[in-house]
């Protein structure tokens, strides 16, 4: 079996940072102490790096199948290995949307055949699928969500649809994972812009169509019935202040009922940088004010928000160019998250035992993923090294996503990942891979 032997490493790990060996055999993580020795290892020196616990990114769009395109499992998880990101979960709106427990199936198989980093699929949900969604394994299945689909045939989610949602959620046992914005809202918006813009609406008005109050309608309207039935539920990608401060700070984390998240977009960019990106960072929920942006880190440090995530959507570059009905909402983002959160540690804005508790612990307590999410003996393997002192930049030269483009073009970073770990494995190490493995299915405890 193989042995890793990485040298006297700063080890960021459940508030703490400490200096120590760690030893990987096989898949796991055997031993971690001040000073190890063993025969037959391979040494990694790691004086003066940062050793992480490999960021889980839980909501993700790969594409594949039917818009391979935009991106694939494959290349979609090599840029996010190449970021360290050790473990992804997917969301259900390629094509065919992910409706029925055959087509999640089928998602899973290509995984295991081409991804570098662990994996799981969302089970897609809307109004004709309920019997088939209650069918999901909450032990090898992250859970159910509407993201990215359409509700009722062309239009809605379901955040817009309490009727439905109080029928789910009086049935369902599983993770409910919710995008949440007030599509009428959205519309009068939109149509009050249309009256004076036409189809030429400035991209920097994106964030008064999809505002703060569709947010907020949305995401109270959710949180009311999802108390009412004490559900599992998360809520992805919130983008505003206002809502994050509904949430609690209950702790321990896994007392939680509901959880929400905020995104790197939201946390980095704001309408400041419309004028300059224009659609490069047209998302949805929208980027919006510095206020937001502010807030939503307090939100963070305050635990009243629990994670942060991408929302990886990788377009083709000719699909984000055209007037603001033409170009697609989303961008990629994996390869360079940890990074841009590194960023904010060398700004005084967020600690490194604070990223990693957002952006590995807390994920694995939320889904209660079995054995990932921590530097712990008997855990997998998934593991970053960082140089928190290696400056370099974006080009379009060294970004991974099969898009190749990134909002973060021309940006540098001070801190560069140097290796990442997937089960033991050295799959990324100084932009040289190792595709000899593949990484694996998550799994998950049954009672969420």
């Amino acid at each position: 079996m193989k042995r890793k032997l990485i040298k006297q490493a700063y080890i960021v790990n459940e508030g703490k940072i400490i200096v120590a060996d760690l030893l990987i055999v096989g898949e796991r993580i055997e031993a971690i102490a001040n000073q190890l020795t063993t025969l037959n290892a391979e040494i990694i020196d790691g004086s003066g790096l940062y050793l992480l616990p490999g960021a889980i990114d839980d909501q993700v769009h790969f594409r594949e199948p039917g818009l391979t395109h935009k991106g694939t499992i494959y290349s979609e998880s090599k840029a996010a290995v190449a970021g360290g990101i050790t473990s992804f979960m997917e969301m259900p709106n390629t094509i065919p949307n992910t409706l029925t427990q055959a087509l999640l199936e089928e998602k899973y198989i290509i995984a295991s055949n081409t991804s570098l980093a662990n994996y799981s699929f969302f089970m897609g949900i809307n109004q004709n699928n309920l019997e088939e969604v209650l069918k999901t394994d909450n032990e090898n299945v992250c859970g159910i969500t509407d993201d990215g689909l359409y509700f009722n045939n062309d239009e809605g989610i379901l955040a817009n649809y309490p009727d439905f949602l109080e029928k789910l959620f009086s049935r369902t046992n599983t993770l409910t994972a919710l995008h949440s914005e007030d599509d009428e809202i959205i519309k009068h918006n939109t149509i009050k812009y249309r009256k004076i813009y036409g189809e030429n609406i400035p991209f920097a008005l994106h964030p008064l169509i999809r505002s703060e109050a569709a947010c907020v309608s949305a995401t109270k309207r959710v949180l009311e019935i999802a108390k009412k039935h004490n559900n599992r539920l998360h809520f992805f990608h919130i983008s505003t202040a206002a809502e994050a401060n509904l949430f609690e700070n209950v702790l321990p984390l896994r007392e939680k009922r509901i959880t929400a998240e905020a995104c790197v977009h939201h946390l980095w960019f704001s309408d400041k940088d419309y004028e300059s990106l224009g659609a490069a960072i047209k998302w949805n929920p929208s980027i919006k004010s510095e206020e937001d942006k502010n807030g939503l880190l307090k939100a963070l440090l305050e635990n009243r928000l629990d994670i942060i995530a991408t929302d990886h959507a990788p377009h083709a570059i000719e699909e984000k160019n055209g007037n603001y009905f033409k170009a697609m909402s989303g961008g990629p983002l994996v390869q360079h998250a940890l990074p841009a959160m590194l960023e904010l540690f060398h700004q005084g804005r967020i600690s490194l035992t604070q990223i990693v508790e957002k952006m590995s612990h807390n994920v694995a307590e939320i889904y209660k993923i079995k054995s990932r999410g921590y530097i712990r003996e008997g855990y997998f393997a998934d593991l970053v090294l960082v140089d928190l002192n290696n400056h370099w930049q974006v080009t379009p030269q060294n970004i991974l996503s099969k898009c190749q483009w990134s909002p973060f073009e021309n940006q540098w970073f001070k801190s560069k990942i140097l290796k990442t770990f997937v089960n033991g494995n050295l799959v990324y190490n100084q932009g040289i891979f190792n595709e000899n493995d593949t990484g694996k299915r998550l799994r998950f405890a049954k009672s969420r």
